[in-house]
């Protein structure tokens, strides 16, 4: 039998596979093995520190008994839905304009993204003070002369959710614009021009030609916007705090809650793993997906 020869490994390979190896291990040991531990911890009786005697499912059994995790999961329902469609049809909108109306792209285009250049604590303490009765809209249009003008939605505990999404959104859209704006530009011109020479419409190229071409960009902007919703958490903490009481609350702040303040690490680290599930849920199909146009 005849032997194979073997594979010479070049210099240059030895010296990338060298600079990958401090990363590649450093991802092993904080972000997986980490993840490893934290979902160990979550079958623990741990409390203030770690403890290693397992109690089984006890931990996500009183999880979803306490009523401080199903006000976070409503809240997380109603702004991931807010947040991920309006962010998407904002984003789908202002790339629409930029693609009809070239001319002004230099100029707005840097414009709807400079929000995303801004950190979540910058956007909600910015929010925070423009949202306040206090000294924020209200205080602006009752000086106006509109005495009348009422928006209280950042201290009123059914409407405090959705100033959330607002800051959420003017952040994100910019983003997400850019995304669709990359899908527009990669459509084939000679699709466009047959369309139009048939006499479609601007509405009709749009709505029946364009868009249904975009599926990729869609899904990219769902899979970002889906994982930003559920570790949504600086910008809720800048915001309100997760108040009033816990009106506010999310998954994230609920897990930092009941670590590192309640000192109950064994829930937060059941939580924490719920979390992960759900980001899971949308990550692998994405992935998936990825795998199999390659």
């Amino acid at each position: 039998m005849t032997k194979k020869p073997r594979r010479k490994i070049s210099s240059d390979i030895l010296m990338s596979r060298a600079v990958l190896f401090p990363t590649v291990l450093l991802s092993m040991i904080f972000v997986y093995a980490f993840i490893i531990f934290t979902i160990y911890l979550s079958f623990t009786n741990s409390k203030i520190l770690p403890s290693f005697q397992l109690i089984g499912i006890k931990n996500y059994i009183k999880l979803f008994k306490l009523n401080h995790w199903h006000i976070a999961l409503k809240n997380m329902l109603i702004f991931g839905i807010l947040y991920i469609g309006l962010s998407t049809a904002i984003g789908l909108f202002l790339a629409i304009l930029i693609d009809i109306n070239k001319f002004g792209e230099k100029l707005f285009r840097p414009v709807y993204l400079y929000p995303m250049a801004v950190s979540f604590i910058v956007t909600g303490t910015a929010w925070k003070w423009f949202l306040d009765p206090g000294i924020g809209l209200e205080r602006i249009i009752r000086l106006w002369g509109f005495s009348s003008f009422h928006f209280d939605w950042i201290k009123n505990s059914h409407f405090v959710i959705y100033t959330v999404v607002i800051a959420a959104v003017w952040q994100v859209s910019g983003y997400i614009m850019i995304i669709f704006l990359a899908g527009l530009r990669a459509i084939s011109n000679e699709t466009i021009e047959s369309a139009v020479v048939d006499g479609a419409s601007a509405f009709d190229l749009y709505t029946k030609i364009i868009i249904p071409q975009l599926q990729f960009s869609f899904l990219t902007a769902f899979v970002i916007l889906g994982h930003m919703a559920i570790k949504s958490y600086d910008l809720v903490i800048a915001l309100t705090n997760g108040g009033p009481g816990r009106a506010s609350a999310l998954p994230s702040t609920f897990m930092y809650s009941y670590t590192f303040t309640r000192n109950e690490m064994g829930i937060g680290a059941s939580s924490a793993v719920f979390m992960l599930l759900m980001i899971a849920i949308i990550i692998i199909p994405y992935l998936r997906m990825q795998l199999k146009e390659k």
